[in-house]
């Protein structure tokens, strides 16, 4: 049997498009990871802009005479740390507040929409926040196409008519909201 490399060998191409494939896939793999990489650079380096941190309090100076003995420096003034930490408590507050409004709890619901396909495919997906506000989004796959459907939710309840996938999509992160009966942490 002739191989590769000798002039008997005939090949129907599928070698070469499947190592170009390879090659191509790698190469966008590539891409893929420098472009995360420098993404999360970019908002780190934002977030270090967005809110500069306020420099530390220095110890006033004082004469060498009064220095403390060994040359070590004076403490910091409690005054000081307690205006810190009350800043700190007001800052972790806020963002605390914040994170309540944001979207993220995830629930996914994955089933077949059509009994002539199986797999799966099809999937309807709750994106909410602390309040159950959000959206719930949807895809319908069959065999000859795919459709997709966003409906906006606000209190664990949508205006627009849910399918039973998507009204339990939102069902699950319900159930994880709400504090267990006799839970004394949230009464």
């Amino acid at each position: 049997m002739p191989n590769a490399g000798s002039p008997g060998y005939v090949t129907d191409g599928s070698d070469v498009s499947s190592t170009l494939a390879g090659v191509f896939g790698i190469v966008a793999l590539l891409v893929a990871v420098l472009a995360l990489v420098f993404s999360v650079q970019a908002v780190r380096a934002q977030h270090g802009q967005a809110a500069p941190t306020p420099p530390i309090p220095q110890p006033e100076a004082q004469s060498p005479a009064a220095q403390s003995p060994a040359g070590s420096t004076p403490e910091v003034r409690t005054t000081t740390v307690r205006t810190e930490l009350r800043r700190l408590a007001k800052q972790l507050g806020a963002t605390r507040l914040q994170l309540t409004e944001t979207l993220q709890h995830l629930s996914v619901v994955r089933y077949d929409a059509f009994g002539d396909t199986g797999g799966q495919l099809s999937w309807s997906m709750a994106l909410l926040n602390d309040h159950g506000d959000g959206v719930v989004l949807t895809s319908i796959n069959s065999r000859n196409d795919a459709r997709s459907y966003a409906k906006e939710v606000k209190g664990f309840a949508s205006d627009s008519k849910l399918s039973p996938e998507e009204a339990e999509a939102i069902e699950l992160l319900r159930a994880k909201a709400s504090p267990p009966p006799g839970d004394p942490d949230h009464q």
